[in-house]
C-alpha cells in the first residue's frame, strides 16, 4: 500500500500525453489525484492517458494549449480551476528539444526551446500562484534536467532553459514560502523516453557507462519523486533541486 495519499487533491500536469508527463499523471492518479492533462498537439495520446486515469476512478480533464503563450497558459489554469475547484499541485513538465552544436544552431531554434521550456513554466506559475495564495497552500514542481546542472554539448538551448528552471524554482520558492506553498525542481538524467529512443545503441552504451547505476532511468523514477514532492511527506522541503539520474551528476 502506498504511504503517500493524494486523495481529493487536484493537479495540472503540462505535456502529459507521453513519456515523463504521462508517467507523472498516472502516478498522481493512482494516489488519488484528479488531473488536468495539458497537451499541445497529440490529442490521441492524451485521450488514452485520460482513459487510463478515469479507469482508476479519479477525474481527468484534457486541455489543449501551448504553454509558451501567456494567454493559452491562463486558459489551462482557468480550466483547472473551473473543472476541479482548486489547484493543489502544478507540474511544469512540457518541453521540447532542438539539438545541434552552437555553430549550427539557428536563432529560432534557441528561441523556441526557451519559449516552451522556460517561459512556459513561468507562464503556468504566474497564473497558478494567485490561486494557491488564496488557498494558502500548494505544490509547484518543475521538471528541469541534469544538463541544467552540468551542461551538454549540442544542447545550449535546452541546457539554458533547464538551468533557468532552477533559477525560477529557487526565486519563486523564496517569494511564496510564507503563503504555505512549496516550489521544487526535479532534474532527470537520461530517461527511457521518445527523446532517448532516437539515440544509437553505441551512444546509449556510452551513456550507461557514465552512470554509476549503469542504466538509463524510467519515467516512473521521475513520477515517484514528483509524487513525494506533491505530498505532505515533503512539507519542509522547498527551493530544492532533486537529481534523479542514477548518480550521473555526483
Amino acid at each position: 500500500m502506498d504511504i503517500i495519499n493524494l486523495k481529493g487533491k487536484n493537479a495540472i500536469v503540462t505535456g502529459a500525453s507521453r513519456g515523463i508527463g504521462r508517467a507523472i499523471a498516472l502516478k498522481l492518479a493512482e494516489l488519488g489525484c484528479n488531473l488536468v492533462l495539458n497537451y499541445r498537439s497529440d490529442i490521441n495520446s492524451v485521450q488514452e492517458v485520460a482513459k487510463e486515469i478515469e479507469a482508476i476512478g479519479v477525474k481527468a480533464v484534457v486541455v489543449q494549449g501551448d504553454v509558451s503563450s501567456f494567454e493559452e497558459a491562463k486558459k489551462i489554469v482557468d480550466a483547472a480551476k473551473e473543472n476541479l475547484g482548486s489547484i493543489d499541485i502544478l507540474v511544469n513538465n512540457a518541453g521540447i528539444t532542438k539539438d545541434t552544436l552552437i555553430m549550427r544552431m539557428k536563432e529560432e531554434d534557441f528561441d523556441k526551446v526557451i519559449e516552451v521550456n522556460l517561459k512556459g513554466a513561468f507562464n503556468c506559475i504566474r497564473h497558478t500562484v494567485p490561486i494557491m495564495i488564496k488557498q494558502k497552500s500548494g505544490r509547484i514542481i518543475n521538471i528541469s534536467s541534469v544538463v541544467g546542472l552540468s551542461g551538454n554539448a549540442g544542447q545550449v538551448n535546452y541546457a539554458a532553459a533547464k538551468a533557468g528552471i532552477i533559477g525560477i524554482t529557487k526565486s519563486v520558492a523564496k517569494e511564496i514560502a510564507s503563503r504555505g506553498i512549496t516550489v521544487n525542481a526535479v532534474a532527470p538524467g537520461f530517461i527511457e523516453t521518445d527523446m532517448t529512443e532516437v539515440l544509437g545503441d553505441k551512444v546509449k552504451e556510452n551513456i550507461k557507462a557514465s552512470i554509476p547505476l549503469n542504466r538509463l532511468g524510467e519515467p516512473v523514477d521521475i513520477a515517484n519523486t514528483v509524487a513525494f514532492l506533491a505530498s505532505d511527506m515533503s512539507n519542509y522541503i522547498t527551493g530544492q533541486v532533486i537529481s534523479v539520474d542514477g548518480g550521473m551528476h555526483i
